[in-house]
């Protein structure tokens, strides 16, 4: 099986390489993309403050994940506009579609957000 020659090599060397690749790609992210600052901001808030909430450890565990996981699919949004604009910057409903399509999933990232939170929160509030 032919692989791409720009796989790394085994073991703990592999892991040492997929590190620092995983560390550039958040850098690359936070320093170029103002949706992928944003989300780190929002998190940085959101975060602490469903630590302070009195809540079930998986309620918190909750609130936190689904944080997290809006940060995971700005990455893939942003991997994916990357590599479109890589192959072409020529307008075409192909790279259109795939970068609403990025957008769209980013879009329900948020509303899990809302709908987890308010899940949550909203009958201790009315409680």
């Amino acid at each position: 099986m032919d692989t791409s020659p720009f796989k790394g090599t085994r073991g703990i060397r592999r892991i040492i390489n997929a590190t620092g690749y995983s560390v550039a790609g958040l850098k690359a992210a936070f320093l170029g993309e103002a949706a992928f600052r944003q989300l780190v901001f929002l998190n940085l808030l959101l975060i602490p403050l469903s630590l302070l909430l009195p809540l079930s450890p998986a309620e918190h565990a909750l609130l936190v994940i689904v944080c997290l996981l809006s940060l995971v699919i700005e990455l893939i949004n942003s991997a994916i506009e990357a590599v479109v604009d890589r192959v072409s910057l020529e307008r075409h409903q192909l790279s259109k579609n795939a970068k609403d399509m990025g957008s769209a999933a980013q879009m329900i990232g948020l509303l899990i957000i809302g709908a987890t939170w308010a899940i949550i929160l909203l009958p201790r509030l009315f409680a």
